[in-house]
């Protein structure tokens, strides 16, 4: 069974070094432990838990696609039930990106807001925000250096997933490239019609009040480049500003998708590349920080070698 590595797993490792040993040893950068990893470290992502946005060509006529990885269980099921509907209903054909907002999100979906949903979505209750805690109790949570989270009791990876814990469960965390689901005011959760996702420092106050359901592994740059809207919250006030959609399709049903992979966080490479991260002693670097927010320890996904 997996289990849920919380930074106190990696707290040791993030201790500076006494001066001697950063003297006689050559630190290797994260990248460089991403890049030596070896193959037994890397577990493959189901092409059916991805979802292959294609945007209209860029100014150059080049293709723009964006790959989203769904989340897995037991987190926001019901929105991703809910999400692969419509894109098995190919409602997201033809709607458009509709709001960039500098330092916070990217929203898309249907702009006219009159757009019929496919019949049987379910009605998502806020409690789902929040899944009790899973597969077992018998986890250890604390901050690495017993530094408190501003957000939350605890927090750490399950399954390649950046998770925070309270009283009540555990819940998704909004960091870089993760996407979300659109609301109202309460108690409306949004159907998952409505998208979005971070493209500036972590929004984590938004964290257990919207549901988040995957996050982009590839293309975030067709999103984060965008022109930013003038309207109110980023929306962009001219239909001509917006940036149409092409076609929304799972993993298993679009074309010309490549496998991917991301690091496990359960083995020794990760460990190694988040002790990294948080203490840089890679040549540039003079003093390690002593420790790192779990979205500045993001987890590596790449394309499968063939």
């Amino acid at each position: 069974m997996k289990r849920y590595l919380p930074l106190v797993a990696i707290a040791a490792l993030c201790a500076p070094l006494p001066l001697l040993a950063q003297e006689t040893k050559t630190h290797p950068a994260p990248s460089e432990i991403v890049a030596t990893a070896k193959a037994n470290a890397w577990v493959a992502i189901k092409s059916s838990d991805l979802m292959i946005m294609d945007l209209t060509p860029d100014s150059k006529g080049k293709p723009r696609r964006v790959v989203i990885q769904l989340i897995p269980e037991p987190f926001s099921q019901g929105w991703v039930g809910n999400i692969r509907k419509l894109a098995t209903a190919h409602w997201w054909d033809s709607t458009s990106i509709n709001r960039v907002q500098d330092n916070y999100v990217v929203q898309w979906g249907d702009a006219t807001e009159k757009k019929a949903l496919p019949e049987g979505l379910a009605v998502v209750p806020e409690s789902d925000y929040v899944t009790p805690d899973w597969p077992s109790k018998d986890w250890i949570f604390a901050q690495a250096d017993g530094r408190p989270d501003a957000y939350a009791g605890a927090h750490g990876f399950y399954v390649g997933w950046p998770l925070a814990q309270g009283r009540k469960g555990l819940w998704p965390i909004h960091c870089y490239g993760m996407v979300g689901v659109g609301r109202n005011l309460s108690p409306d959760t949004g159907s998952g019609a409505e998208l979005y996702t971070v493209i500036g420092h972590a929004p984590r106050h938004l964290d257990r009040n919207i549901a988040l359901v995957g996050r982009v592994i590839e293309g975030i740059e067709h999103l984060s480049s965008l022109p930013r809207g003038t309207g109110a919250l980023g929306f962009y006030e001219k239909e001509e500003e917006r940036v149409p959609i092409l076609s929304v399709r799972l993993g298993n049903e679009a074309k010309d998708v490549p496998a991917f992979e991301y690091l496990d966080t359960e083995s020794e490479s990760f460990s190694a590349y988040a002790d990294a991260r948080a203490n840089r002693r890679d040549p540039f670097f003079n003093i390690p920080a002593g420790g790192a927010d779990i979205c500045n320890i993001p987890v590596p996904i790449r394309r499968k070698a063939k």
